[in-house]
């Protein structure tokens, strides 16, 4: 997928220390994909580190290339339509 991360993506994923690759796995094999707005689609996909987390990644589809809006993991995947 060709991809561009916006200063606010690349600040967020730094802060809150995930991997760039794992960022980059859920773009290119999603277990899903949401669509949030005309313009923005929410990447999920569920990783196994030390416990279970839900990447989520916000991409804004309408730019070209895509970009990532901002990305996060939870552990509180109930919480969330998977």
């Amino acid at each position: 997928m060709n991809i561009a991360f916006s200063k606010h993506a690349k600040e967020r994923i730094k802060d809150r220390h995930l991997d760039i690759e794992m960022i980059r796995l859920v773009l290119d094999e999603p277990d899903s994909i949401l669509k949030d707005s005309e313009c923005k689609q929410i990447y999920q996909k569920l990783i196994k580190e030390d416990t279970k987390y839900l990447y989520r990644v916000f991409v804004n589809i309408c730019k070209q290339p895509n970009v990532v809006i901002t990305a996060y993991k939870t552990s509180k995947i109930d919480k969330y339509e998977y």
